[in-house]
């Protein structure tokens, strides 16, 4: 329990933890219920009645949504995968390799984390969050109170601003959905123009936890 990784950041016990959970939910065997809670699926009860010996990657490969999600791993360095002969006949990636698919698959597993807290979070919160994200992007340029939350009841489908110049002349206008169990669609994305409209707005960014889009009038 108190043994830590090479980096002396992360004990192996959790790191080990992390990757089973995540594998397990990547092959429809745990979903996750909100932030650090798992629950089994139908599909991970129908494995327990066979009683395996072990749940182990070989395993995993009888499920066509783990290998996607294995073959998405593969391809992310543009199709080439290298291969080579442990001493155990397993094939194995080349420590490049699998250096870089670990950054990538623990970065995929903090944008998922990410994610999952974001749509736990009040709406006041998220639209902070949205305003802070596109300064740092680079709306605004380098000033610091480039962005202004604004959403609130009787908004008019504005939730915040940026001023792009230090006069305010030139005002970017920004609406941000959360896409839960209702998605965003065509209605969310006209109601918006039509109140770009109304501001006499020259541009608009509509944002939502998992997608965005520049919207011009």
């Amino acid at each position: 329990m108190k043994e830590k990784l090479p980096s002396g950041i992360q004990s192996t016990f959790v790191n080990r933890v992390g990757w089973a959970s995540t594998y397990m939910k990547k092959a429809g065997l745990l979903e996750a219920t909100r932030w650090g809670f798992y629950q089994i699926t139908e599909r991970g009860k129908d494995l327990l009645k066979k009683q395996p010996k072990a749940i182990n990657v070989k395993l995993l490969k009888q499920y066509p949504e783990f290998l996607e999600f294995q073959q998405l791993k593969g391809t992310r360095s543009g199709g080439k995968r290298v291969e080579s002969k442990g001493t155990s006949g397993v094939s194995v990636a080349p420590p490049s390799e699998a250096l870089e698919s670990a950054y990538e698959n623990l970065r995929d597993e903090l944008a998922d984390k990410l994610l999952g807290k974001l749509k736990e979070t009040s709406p006041s919160f998220f639209e902070r969050v949205v305003v802070e994200l596109l300064v740092k992007i680079g709306y605004g340029g380098s000033r610091v109170d480039a962005g202004k939350v604004i959403g609130k009841s009787g908004d008019g489908g504005i939730d915040g601003i940026i001023k792009e110049d230090k006069l305010g002349l030139d005002v970017v206008y920004i609406q941000a959905k959360r896409w839960d169990n209702n998605p965003v669609g065509r209605p969310d994305v006209m109601q918006f123009a039509e109140a770009l409209q109304a501001q006499r707005a020259n541009k608009g960014i509509f944002i939502t936890v998992l997608a965005w889009a520049l919207t011009r009038t």
